[in-house]
């Protein structure tokens, strides 16, 4: 293994609060990438040196050596970053099937999301912009909130606010020439996920994929009477343990070729593995807002 990320879910997964639970005993960490030091001889296909990711994901990055099934890697391009490499199975194909799978926007569309530092938020701005979709986004009230916004513009972010800005009755006011979006995206949960619901459209759709402040999503009634909004969910996990196989791969290779050409890029930090200590406590918010870690093994 040359790369991992520690990810929500890969620490939700070591607490025993993810819903989907490996057979113990068992390590961690479910995406990454590797190089091939051996194959079996009647492997066909791989050589050593190839450069694999775990694909689709399954348990078991967290280390410096893996003996799997050839099923298990697909062979990558060697010119890709192995951080981008590394972690583009989770969060940035969350981003693209949430965009594609939903509600069927043309051009001039807008989304909204909160959550927008996050990676997932990240590449929802790129690929969105990649599509001529608009992109209202909602961050979280800190310091350093003007640096994250400009940051997030550089992406190709539309617009962006913090909570406290959108601490109003009338939140379209703000759209200024955007549309109202079709589609919003919920990490957050809680209050966050309101102010996705306040800017949707009538008809719109919010599908959640994560609840990083651990409240629960509350909806007007006049949400699902007046405007006829809909409430989906999204699990990658689900997504792609639907026979889907070839299908992801061909989206990874859509995403890393995106990558290679400098379309789609996210905040990650590479830590070295005898400082993976550290790069935990980042991960767990311990010494407050960090980029995505990865393990360099």
């Amino acid at each position: 293994m040359l790369a991992a990320p520690i990810n929500p879910s890969d620490i939700n997964r070591i607490e025993g609060v993810y819903p989907v639970r490996p057979p113990l005993p068992t390590v961690a960490g479910y995406e990454g990438v590797g190089e091939v030091h051996s194959i079996g001889s009647a492997v066909q296909g791989l050589s050593p040196g190839d450069l694999v990711m775990a694909s689709p994901p399954s348990p078991g990055t967290w280390q410096t050596h893996v003996v799997k099934d050839k099923d298990f890697w697909h062979k990558i391009d060697r010119g890709t970053p192995v951080e981008y490499a590394a972690t583009v199975t989770i969060n940035p194909l969350t981003a693209l099937r949430m965009i594609e799978d939903y509600v069927d926007l043309k051009s001039g569309d807008a989304i909204v999301q909160n959550g927008a530092t996050s990676m997932v938020g990240q590449c929802v701005i790129q690929l969105a912009k990649l599509r001529g979709i608009h992109t209202i986004n909602i961050i979280r009230d800190r310091p350093g909130s003007d640096d994250a916004k400009e940051k997030l513009k550089k992406l190709g972010a539309d617009v962006v606010f913090t909570e406290s800005q959108l601490d109003v009755k009338n939140v379209k006011g703000f759209l200024d020439n955007l549309p109202e979006p079709a589609l919003g995206f919920n990490c957050v949960g809680g209050n966050a996920a309101s102010l996705v619901l306040k800017f949707l459209r009538q008809g719109g759709t919010m599908v959640t994929f994560g609840g990083m402040a651990k409240k629960p999503v509350t909806v007007s009634t006049s949400s699902f009477i007046f405007k006829e909004l809909s409430l989906k969910g999204f699990w990658l996990q689900k997504w792609i343990s639907s026979d889907r196989k070839e299908e992801c791969r061909e989206m990874i290779d859509y995403l890393l070729g995106l990558i290679r050409e400098g379309k789609l890029k996210y905040d990650m930090e590479l830590a070295p593995f005898n400082e993976f200590h550290t790069a935990l406590d980042k991960a767990l918010g311990k010494l407050g807002s960090q980029p995505k870690q990865v393990i360099k093994f």
